[in-house]
């Protein structure tokens, strides 16, 4: 464990070191990005660790490996904010709801409209972020069009949701400047008709430092911080 945490903890000065620099390049202040820790497929104590060396948000995809990660992380102490980053099923949101902080995936009125409901009750809102197709494959998922604002108004219309802004994915055909300078401009739009949305989560390992010049204000970082995964766990 101890060597685990020497590992994390280099991991993380490395991460943040590449965040902090690409702020300065492009003129904005370290803390306007947030690192959200990806822990697909690692164990629960690697989040326990993380939380301890400081991170606050962690990103999860599949809701039958979060639930009960978040379980066991909470029974250890630890309380990051949980956000879920998958395609997720209406059927999975109230599973999700009772853990998740934040839901990041979001690009449908029926799947918005079974979030609220899951999420009544709860002490807080459940913070959404819409998820924006760059290049309107249907495949990765994500909103595009006029659809973006049958989305936000169904989330604004229920009290027990709280629109944050939005989320994508860069195309691999795509370069990511141009994935995330469209990106950045749904955001401008979304911003307009709702003051508080103003959330950005884009960019990963490979392309966090192109996202933070675009605006992003969340980057979902797995690799780079916890290592290959491992697909047999």
């Amino acid at each position: 464990m101890t060597d685990r945490r020497s590992e994390l903890a280099a991991a993380l000065r490395e991460v943040n070191g590449r965040i902090a620099r690409a702020c300065e390049a492009a003129g904005r202040g370290a803390d306007e990005v947030s690192l959200v820790a990806v822990t697909k497929t690692y164990p629960a104590s690697d989040v326990v660790l993380l939380a301890g060396l400081g991170v606050t948000d962690v990103g999860e995809n599949r809701d039958q490996e979060a639930a009960p990660k978040a379980a066991e992380v909470r029974a250890a102490g630890a309380a990051p904010r949980w956000h879920f980053i998958g395609q997720l099923q209406r059927n999975k949101a109230r599973s999700v709801a009772a853990y998740a902080d934040v839901v990041e995936s979001v690009d449908s009125v029926r799947l918005a409209e079974a979030l609220a409901r899951a999420a009544q009750g709860r002490a807080a809102p459940l913070e959404i972020l819409i998820q924006v197709s760059i290049d309107g494959d249907p495949a990765r998922g994500g909103v595009s069009g006029d659809d973006l604002w049958r989305v936000s108004d169904s989330i604004t219309a229920a009290d027990s949701l709280r629109l944050g802004g939005v989320m994508a994915v860069a195309p691999v055909d795509w370069a990511p400047d141009r994935a995330f300078e469209q990106l950045r401009g749904v955001s401008e739009q979304l911003a307009k008709a709702h003051s508080g949305a103003t959330a950005i989560s884009a960019g990963m390992s490979g392309d966090l430092e192109a996202a933070v010049r675009h605006g992003a204000t969340h980057v979902r970082i797995g690799t780079s911080l916890l290592g290959m995964r491992n697909l047999l766990r």
